[in-house]
């Protein structure tokens, strides 16, 4: 994987300086002192020519005079001498170093020289232009920052080295530990991926925070971060904004799909929380790591100071946070321990003079409440009670942070009168904050993580959810456009796209003459009381701005005039060439439905996104919409609908009946559907689409594509997120036996431990090459929740039980050349050819996906595996360092 090396710089056990110095002052004497301060037990070895000695240690001249190859090279020498350095390390055998240099990426040659000494030996860069890297609990500080952290299990990869140092500073106040802190610079080889993909696999390590200024691999880093996120909490500030290109957008949605909400919209699907400030990172990282995902996160509020409550409730409405609706049978409950004047609502006021007994009693009434889902507790300092005894009272009822399994959260208000509580809190595991402002955007994190990692869970389909699309037609529309040299679809091959792919459209009447004109008006006017006529125009895409819409038309002589009038305004204009023809359509106008727009963008980072919103002319200043990437399926379509505020009028208020939403999560999936089977598309308007109880319809449809991508194929290669490759499911029968081959998806996990449970000790032996009798749960979910990029791994599955009954898995490296294969066959099922066709299946995907090599792992004793791999044709040979194992190698090119 993306990790290859970068052991040497996670736990080095000695560790080269180039650029040491005894100048005060100067960055080699800083990272130096850093070093020896740091009390890294490993060797020292500064290198400097300019030296015999600094502070005692021998000081070496260059690489060639070093005792030994170090695991580590830091790196603060000049510019141009850099690469040099890097080729004199790899001829002698180290395989990373952290450059700290800056000025070798401005144009000047040695930033793509640094990479070609790299390269020959797979040399690990971090950086140049970096502060430097920390690993406290490898007491490792090759870096010039102000103060070395504490360690402990926190890791920070930071694209700017300032705000890794702020962050530093930060977490000393707080008594805050880090397991790595790393400056990334300028990402000329190792990026925030491959330190995700490092990091997820750390023991050490319970969360990740990252501050992000750009991403420039997005596929590499979506990958990346959705296997950490599987396992730990990931929490981002992502820094920056595109500059909105609104005036050279063809569509409405290459206007609308600003960056950020595409940036909003990966790190969700990537499992990360999204924080807006650094002050919030570490917050929220002891808040999600604390407690386990929530459906819902409801608020009950526990208080003894109204004000306080009425604080959290507004940020908790801020933030679209939901209050608890307590039962009956709670609010009883309340009413028998609390005094009369109690608030008798959430937040649940007990008033100021509460001892510890009022509050334990509330507390439970609420944490005990059905509706409840996270209990918020609040004190503020009065005359009249204790807030340390009050902090007892929570203590008493916690059992590791929770209450009736609900996470508590808590906010002791001052300073002096406050601080015996919050140890208390403190000493009992109890998550505490500072403000109410503070502990309600504690919910926020907890909620935003659940549903990023319930986006996190959804593996949507290549061919798309209740999407049969008519791929040929399509295709010969793309084609006509694109022999004519168009980049815009005019309007009737736009709308027959996107009614191939099951949207509905109304019917549409290309005209170009006056008697086409009244022969189409007349023909729809039996049917309809109003028609509309519109420019036809493969370069004019906004026909509104021009006047070329004219609506509510009532007569056949009343269409010919409209197009009359159109012509002479384009004529005016000196467009008169732009037309193309006239479109003439039914007016459908419903009371009741609400205008939206669905559209397809292409983003210069994350790729294809699909856009939702309130649509209709002032589309821009309604400005509600959100972003998804694609691929999508029924969840994540609805939870794009839910993400706006036009949602929540979908689904009916007063007299109006909810509209269709399973139509609107079709269309959805449609376009998701289109851009996953055609590349060319740059972008698509649905706009307005019309909703209502009666159904969906959409009245107009624009689409822009790239004419020289029309022959590529699908799955679109631009998408950041791999689709599930639907395409490689197959059904075969085995001695009778019939089972149906599939690739992996999250809710397999199930399926492990009724088929463990019946593969013998000798096959797990063979499989992992190691006796095991216990698979964590963090080892199931790993081999479960993939990512198609990097990994795939097919299941057989009993057609009469559903029952797991073999799995075949591919581990690739990043740049697509090797991979490692695993195969396991419930051992009762073995001998009937299953390995066989399992071993088949992926050898085929792997040679359609481009792998160069597949290679595996046998134990000398595991004889069936062996004489598999060699009539597959695999070549074996010994394992260097292990002499028990040979290494299986099947070169596919």
């Amino acid at each position: 994987m993306t990790i290859r090396n970068l052991e040497y710089a996670a736990n080095p056990k000695s560790v080269a300086l180039f650029g040491a110095s005894a100048r005060q002052g100067s960055v080699g004497q800083i990272v130096l002192d850093n070093i020896i301060a740091g009390g890294f037990e490993g060797d020292i070895w500064p290198v400097n020519p300019k030296y015999r000695e600094i502070g005692g240690r021998p000081c070496y001249a260059d690489a060639s005079e070093l005792p030994a190859a170090p695991d580590l090279a830091v790196i603060a020498t000049p510019p141009k001498t850099v690469p040099g350095i890097i080729h004199e390390l790899g001829d002698k055998g180290t395989r990373a170093a952290v450059v700290i240099t800056a000025g070798l990426t401005h144009g000047n040659g040695l930033r793509q020289a640094m990479l070609d000494a790299a390269k020959p030996h797979l040399f690990r860069v971090i950086g140049p232009n970096t502060v430097g890297l920390i690993v406290p609990p490898a007491k490792l500080n090759a870096s010039f920052a102000h103060m070395n952290p504490r360690a402990g299990n926190i890791a920070v990869l930071s694209q700017s080295g300032a705000i890794a140092t702020s962050l530093i500073d930060w977490a000393a106040d707080e008594g805050i530990g880090f397991s790595h802190i790393v400056s990334l610079g300028d990402m000329a080889d190792v990026d925030v991926s491959d330190y995700l993909d490092l990091l997820a696999g750390d023991a050490g390590t319970s969360a990740i925070l990252l501050y992000l200024e750009s991403i420039p691999n997005a596929r590499k880093f979506m990958s990346a971060a959705r296997a950490a996120a599987r396992l730990k909490p990931v929490i981002a500030v992502k820094a920056g904004r595109h500059e909105a290109a609104a005036k050279a957008a063809t569509t409405h949605t290459g206007a609308l799909s600003g960056s950020d909400k595409v940036v909003d919209a990966a790190l969700r699907r990537a499992g990360i929380l999204r924080v807006r400030g650094l002050g919030e990172l570490f917050d929220a990282a002891e808040t999600v790591a604390r407690f386990p995902k929530l459906e819902r996160s409801r608020v009950g509020i526990v208080t003894n100071g109204g004000g306080a409550g009425v604080l959290a409730v507004d940020t908790l409405a801020d933030l679209d946070a939901e209050l608890a609706e307590f039962s009956k049978e709670t609010m009883e409950k309340l009413d028998t321990t609390l005094p009369a004047n109690w608030s008798r609502a959430n937040p649940v006021d007990i008033i100021g003079d509460a001892p510890a007994e009022r509050y334990g009693a509330a507390i439970t009434a609420v944490a005990n409440d059905p509706a409840t889902d996270v209990l918020l507790v609040m004190n503020c300092p009065t005359g009249l009670s204790s807030p340390a005894e009050a902090a007892q009272a929570v203590a008493k009822l916690a059992q590791g942070g929770t209450i009736a399994d609900k996470p508590v959260l808590t906010c002791w208000l001052g300073e002096k009168t406050a601080r015996e509580g919050r140890r208390i809190l403190q000493d009992a595991g109890i998550a505490g904050f500072q403000t109410p402002a503070a502990a309600s955007a504690a919910v926020s994190y907890l909620s935003d993580w659940s549903r990023a990692q319930k986006a996190l869970m959804r593996v949507p389909s290549s061919r798309g959810e209740d999407v049969d699309g008519d791929h040929d037609a399509v295709l010969d529309i793309f084609r006509h456009a694109a022999s004519k040299g168009r980049r815009m679809l005019t309007e009737p091959e736009a709308k027959a796209v996107i009614k191939a792919y099951g949207i509905p459209v109304p019917e549409t009447i290309v005209v170009r003459t006056n008697e086409e004109v009244k022969n189409a008006a007349e023909h729809l006017l039996s049917a309809w009381s109003k028609v509309a006529v519109k420019l036809m125009s493969g370069t004019i895409t906004h026909k509104s701005d021009v006047g070329g819409v004219v609506l509510d038309i009532t007569t056949p002589q009343a269409a010919m005039d409209a197009v009359r009038n159109i012509k002479k305004r384009l004529q005016a204009m000196g467009s008169a060439g732009e037309i193309d023809g006239f479109v003439v359509q039914p007016m459908i106008t419903r009371k009741n439905a609400q205008e939206l727009i669905l559209g397809i963008g292409r983003d210069p980072i994350f790729g294809p996104t699909v856009l939702f919103g309130a649509g209709g002319t002032a589309v821009e200043i309604l400005d509600d919409t959100a972003i998804a990437l694609p691929p999508l399926d029924n969840v994540l379509a609805g939870d794009l609908i839910d993400s706006t505020r036009i949602g929540r009028l979908l689904a009916g208020y007063r007299d109006r009946a909810p509209a269709d939403r399973e139509g609107i999560i079709r269309a959805l999936n449609a376009l998701s559907r289109l851009v996953v089977d055609f590349p060319c598309i740059v972008s698509v308007d649905i706009n307005p689409l019309l909703a209502d109880s009666e159904g969906i319809v959409a009245l107009d449809a624009r689409i822009e594509i790239e004419p020289n991508d029309v022959e590529r194929t699908g799955p679109n290669p631009a998408l950041a997120i791999r689709p599930y490759p639907a395409a490689w499911e197959k059904d075969l029968v085995l001695a009778g036996q019939e089972y149906h081959l599939r690739p992996i998806k999250p809710a397999d996990v199930s399926l492990y431990p009724a088929f463990l449970a019946q593969v013998s000790p000798e096959d797990i032996r063979f499989r992992f090459l190691a006796p095991r009798q216990h698979f964590p749960d963090e080892m199931l979910l790993r081999l479960t929740q993939l990512d198609y990029e990097r990994e795939i791994a097919f299941v057989a599955l009993r057609k009469d039980t559903g029952e797991l009954a073999g799995i075949v898995r591919l581990s690739s490296d990043p740049d697509k050349e090797a991979t490692e294969y695993g195969l396991l066959v419930r051992t009762d099922l073995q001998g009937h050819g299953l390995g066989w066709a399992l071993l088949r299946h992926v050898i085929d995907y792997a040679r359609a996906d481009g792998l160069a090599v597949i290679n595996g792992l046998i134990l000398d004793e595991n004889t069936k595996m062996l004489t598999m791999a060699k009539e597959f044709g695999f070549e074996l040979a010994r394992h260097a360092t292990e002499p028990d194992v040979r290494i299986a190698t099947l070169r596919l090119r």
